[in-house]
């Protein structure tokens, strides 16, 4: 019998006995590997190092690891095991040959196979460590219990182990097979680590390196004017780009280029603006960092706000942008404390850098005392609070007492807060104190004259991408504090305080102090070297690649380190379930979303369905899904909800420019938006009555008692012009042959009442009115529904009832009333 097993593994199993032969057994039963092409490599890895983050544990422990006593995570358990079934197809002979199994005795077997020393150090030599060897080892003893679909070799297998022909241990190369199976990484674990190599991200771009590029750091505080130097070569050259942070410094320096007679273009990601009236690409372009292109040669190239190229979110772009860009000089303005970082970067590069220090234009005097209460607040003051709450109770407490208030904060729409800024600069207006996030420590222009902190501790991001309360950065209180006293505004000199007096001290003691150094820029994978992963790990997610990336990364952490992802692991687990091209699935995740909010993170992942359907998604499909046209916000929810709104139109716009064939009604979208502006703007403007009304305080225009009829009512009113709404009533399609148009007036009207019904409290009964144009009534539009009829024709017509039903409804009630 065991002969005749032998034989048949001779020649069924050539495979398990070329695995086998790279192993020996010596006399303490230790199994140890003789594989040259083993040895070579470690020899070969020990003779060229790579620079690296300390190693595999420790680069995965720092870039995706705990703070705040969490434990560390497994390093390896970024690596998901992939489900291995028996195939039921396989003809299996091993009962024919070798009878039946013992399943109690075979899993005794598997698990003292598992326990044996010997097989834990030769499986951690062959790249499994504890987690992995644990996995593999409960997906291999399931595949191994279903023996009536075992491969006919391993059946005989665990037949001559349990007549004790053959010792356990030749199971490892079946169980190293199985392994390999659950985790594919093992074998393409030196083509992985080659693909994530980030330690010369200067070699990413050959054609920079081609040039002799001209680096120029402007270094300077707020307000010194390095920004402005440096704006003036860019203005003067043949052609240039300017990368800022913000579309807010991206519009305006489009707008000053273009007022000077220097044609530029505008790219962000959500907008693309001409410069030129024929429409022509222009020489000179202002964008946001991220949009930057690096295919394209200039002659100058302005970098804004470069020690933003260590922060763990964005980083990555401005490493992109003082790395790649083909031009002869580049500019970069920010803090002193990234000078130190760009110099050795640039020594990497062989590019030499020139420093050219700015001094502040205007004193800014630090007060003794603290504002205490908002009595105490003055004209050109700016209350800086760090969450939205802060800024409600601020400005509700200044109302009470008369004071007119301009309100910024991070998820205003970008009009909304010029139209905000616009107001507390004009000095004709009434409006002269400002309650702000930190929001306008950059990227807008403001006649501010005291800046007072109302804390000084804000919610953090810290290193390994956990969020804490802490004390604010000497750099964020420089930045925040420097746009009091701006020269060239009414005010000469800018002072500086706190709300509180216990706070007066500490942040004193921070604006004596000098930013930090900046010593690493930020780095992220690109779609190439996912999708290179993807090829080795086709069973992979997107989220679960990105996270196998960051545990093989190797990068020079003396000046460069991974930023998060986790808002792009956010999205693509949000997504994974949808049938998209890896390339379309990676540009979806990328987009600019505020997770925090659900009716964007909703629209996102609707968008990626119809996108995955082939469906066009057009201006109709989106205004079914947000509700448009808009009413006036009643309360600060719907408030809220309109910024959500604002920011869904702005993921449409962002989307559309990389999936413009799906992504269709771009100019009817934007012209929505503008009008959303308007709303958004109107309800900033009367943030405390919406405070008001939605805690039902005092001065609240809201009766106590609901009145359902009313409500019911007005209800009724907006659905009702919500339906007879057209393309044409909106004045944003272009107008179609046949059709017939309503005037402007007509179409103002309509809009009227809508604001009337959605914001008044008693009903307004509209049927009844016309809108009157030299006295010529409006024609309805042929998409308008017709008045509703009777009761049935009502409800066959919307669908709730069929004509069987209503046949079987009339015989009913014919049957009652005969009862």
């Amino acid at each position: 019998m065991f002969g005749a097993t032998r034989c048949l593994m001779r020649t069924k199993n050539t495979l398990s006995y070329c695995k086998l032969s790279d192993f020996i057994i010596v006399q303490n039963c230790r199994l140890i590997s003789t594989s040259d092409k083993h040895n070579r490599k470690k020899k070969d890895s020990d003779r060229n190092p790579v620079k690296s983050t300390g190693g595999l544990r420790q680069n995965i422990v720092q870039t995706i690891g705990s703070s705040g006593g969490k434990e560390p995570k497994e390093p390896m358990s970024v690596f998901k095991p992939v489900l291995v079934k028996s195939n039921p197809d396989d003809l299996n002979f091993g009962e024919e040959i070798a009878g039946k199994i013992n399943k109690q005795a075979l899993l005794k077997e598997l698990n003292r196979f598992f326990t044996s020393p010997e097989i834990k150090i030769l499986c951690k030599d062959h790249g499994l460590d504890e987690y992995l060897y644990n996995q593999a080892y409960s997906s291999f003893r399931r595949f191994c219990m279903d023996v009536h679909h075992l491969p006919t070799e391993l059946y005989i297998l665990f037949s001559d182990i349990l007549c004790g022909a053959q010792h356990n241990h030749d199971i490892f190369p079946y169980f190293l097979t199985h392994a390999r199976k659950v985790f594919p990484h093992l074998d393409c674990i030196d083509e992985l680590k080659l693909i994530s190599d980030l330690t010369n991200p200067p070699n990413w771009y050959p054609e920079a390196r081609a040039i002799n590029r001209k680096i120029i750091f402007h270094s300077g505080p707020t307000n010194s004017g390095k920004t402005y130097h440096a704006l003036e070569r860019f203005l003067s050259a043949k052609s240039g780009i300017y990368c800022g942070p913000l579309k807010l410094l991206a519009v305006e320096v489009f707008n000053k280029s273009n007022s000077r007679g220097t044609p530029c273009d505008l790219v962000t990601g959500e907008e693309r603006r001409s410069g030129r009236e024929d429409g022509e690409i222009s020489e000179h372009v202002a964008c946001t960092v991220e949009m930057a292109n690096m295919g394209q040669p200039f002659e100058v190239c302005v970098i804004d706000e470069i020690q933003v190229i260590k922060d763990f979110q964005r980083g990555w772009a401005w490493t992109r942008a003082l790395l790649g860009i083909q031009a002869q000089e580049i500019h970069v303005c920010g803090e002193g404390a990234a000078v130190d970082l760009v110099k050795e970067i640039c020594i990497s590069t062989g590019e030499e850098v020139e420093v050219r220090n700015y001094k502040r234009l205007t004193p800014l005097v630090v007060q003794t005392t603290a504002v205490g209460t908002v009595d105490n607040i003055q004209a050109g003051d700016c209350i800086v609070c760090f969450n939205k709450q802060d800024i409600y109770n601020i400005s509700r407490q200044l109302e009470q007492r008369g004071v007119e208030v301009a309100v910024i904060y991070g998820s205003l729409p970008p009009n909304t807060k010029l139209a905000m800024a616009a107001k507390f600069n004009d000095p004709n207006d009434s409006c002269k104190v400002m309650v702000a996030t930190d929001a306008v420590g950059m990227g807008l222009n403001l006649n501010i004259r005291r800046m007072i902190f109302y804390s000084i501790n804000k919610i953090q991001l810290t290193q390994d991408g956990e969020k804490e309360v802490d004390m604010i950065s000497v750099s964020q209180s420089l930045q925040i504090a420097g746009r009091a006293g701006r020269f060239g505004t009414s005010w000469e000199t800018g002072y500086v305080t706190t709300f509180k007096q216990e706070e007066l001290k500490p942040l004193q003691d921070l604006l004596k102090q000098s930013p930090d150094e900046i010593l690493q820029a930020g780095l992220h994978p690109t779609f190439d070297q996912l999708e290179l992963y993807s090829y080795h790990l086709p069973f992979a997610t997107l989220a679960n690649l990105v996270d196998i990336f960051i545990s093989l990364s190797t990068l020079d952490d003396s000046m460069y380190s991974l930023c998060h992802l986790d808002d792009f692991k956010f999205l693509a687990d949000m997504i994974e379930h949808v049938r998209l091209p890896l390339k379309a699935k990676y540009t979806f995740c990328c987009a600019p979303i505020n997770r925090k909010m659900p009716l964007v993170c909703t629209m996102f992942l609707k968008m990626a369905r119809q996108y995955s359907k082939g469906e066009l998604i057009t201006f109709d499909w989106l205004c079914s899904q947000v509700g448009w046209p808009f009413s006036p916000p009643d309360t600060i929810l719907d408030l809220v909800h309109l910024e959500s709104v604002h920011d869904v139109f702005d993921l449409y716009l962002w989307l559309s420019y990389r999936f413009p064939d799906v992504f269709t009604c771009v100019d009817i979208v934007r012209q929505v938006q503008t009008e959303l502006d308007t709303v958004i703007e109107e309800g900033v403007n009367n943030i405390v009555s919406l405070l008001k009304n939605a805690d039902g305080g005092p001065g609240s225009s809201r009766s106590s008692e609901i009145d359902e009829d009313a409500l019911e009512a007005k209800r009724r009113q907006i659905k009702k012009l919500k339906n007879s709404w057209t393309h044409e009533d909106a004045n944003m399609a272009k107008k179609e042959s046949g059709g017939v148009q309503a005037t402007a007036k007509e179409k103002n009207s309509l809009q009227k009442q809508f604001q009337e019904a959605s914001s008044s409290d008693p009903p307004i009964d509209y049927s009844s009115k016309r809108v009157e144009d030299n006295e010529t009534e409006i024609v309805p539009s042929n998409n308008s529904k017709k008045s509703p009829g009777r009761l049935a024709d009502q409800l066959l017509q919307q669908g709730i009832v069929t004509p069987k039903m209503m046949k079987q409804l009339k015989r009913e009630l014919q049957d009652t009333k005969k009862r």
